[in-house]
């Protein structure tokens, strides 16, 4: 089989997903110590101050970020201000399961976008590699029954869903086609550290606001700490990183469909967590995800 993925750029690929599935179960169980906004705010907060180190230089005066900061303001508000913002309020306006299945469009979403704003041709192969993601994703979702997905009730929550995946999708094509100059692209943390600098500005915006309305919460202690420093240091950084190099490395039509890894990922992240039992339709769910992947980006 000859494929334009390589097996670093799979792993990238991967590893970011992974780390995203557990961020939303950390953001699921901390739900009553932080409200979303927040939650979303004071992790870009942590990564910013952990990421200073590496890559302070982008802040100077003579940075040449400053030139663009219109390209880099709008990243900031789709991957920093918007999107985990937007998955935190679907969490706590929706169920997990529903959650999940709104986002496992992100496939369909990247080509749409990327036919719709760019011209990006969409091969049968991607659409069939979609159905074929889309349908692991329902069926590590319904549990393998039919039933269960027939009692899906979608309720206003699944929107804030809708509008998450996008953003990421909006998100996931302008990284890869950003310009500007070489050294602060090429230095991953200068980079990041310069999204999340202005996607700092949105975030805090959209937190001001939510306590304006009252529904700020903020309950300090260890777990609320804990919380905060691995979704920071994982789901943030870690998983920012890979996802970029990953990009990078094939297309933001491909990466896309490693987006559906993530709900079998929370599955099977459960297990341990949450005390749950691996069933077969982890395995066929696998399959078929994995079979999407493989099918949508063959040469």
């Amino acid at each position: 089989m000859n494929s334009s993925l390589k097996p670093s750029t799979v792993a990238m690929l991967s590893l970011a997903p992974a780390l995203w599935a557990g961020n939303a179960i950390v953001g699921r169980l901390a739900q009553d110590l932080i409200s979303p906004f927040a939650l979303n705010f004071f992790r870009w907060c942590i990564a910013f101050v952990l990421l200073l180190p590496l890559a302070w230089r982008v802040l100077r005066k003579d940075s040449p970020i400053w030139p663009l900061w219109r390209q880099y303001m709008l990243l900031g508000l789709l991957g920093i201000g918007c999107y985990n913002a937007l998955l935190y309020l679907a969490l706590k306006t929706s169920t997990p399961l529903n959650v999940t299945l709104v986002g496992s469009s992100m496939p369909v979403w990247m080509l749409a976008i990327g036919r719709l704003c760019w011209g990006t041709p969409i091969s049968r192969k991607q659409m069939s590699g979609a159905l074929l993601s889309v349908l692991g994703v329902v069926v590590v979702m319904s549990r393998g029954d039919l039933q269960t997905l027939m009692n899906l009730r979608f309720v206003a929550g699944d929107l804030f869903m809708v509008l998450a995946t996008i953003a990421w999708a909006f998100y996931t094509w302008l990284l890869s086609r950003s310009t500007g100059p070489q050294e602060v692209k090429s230095h991953w943390a200068s980079f990041l550290l310069a999204q999340i600098l202005f996607g700092l500005l949105w975030s805090g915006l959209f937190t001001g606001a939510e306590a304006a309305l009252g529904g700020f919460r903020f309950v300090v202690g260890w777990s609320l700490l804990g919380t905060l420093l691995f979704i920071a240091i994982g789901p943030a950084i870690l998983a920012y990183r890979f996802w970029g190099m990953g990009v990078q490395r094939s297309t933001p039509a491909i990466a896309g469909f490693f987006g559906n890894l993530i709900p079998l990922f929370t599955a099977l992240l459960s297990i341990p967590v949450l005390g749950e039992t691996p069933h077969l339709y982890h395995g066929i769910a696998f399959v078929l995800i994995v079979a999407g992947i493989v099918v949508s980006s063959r040469k």
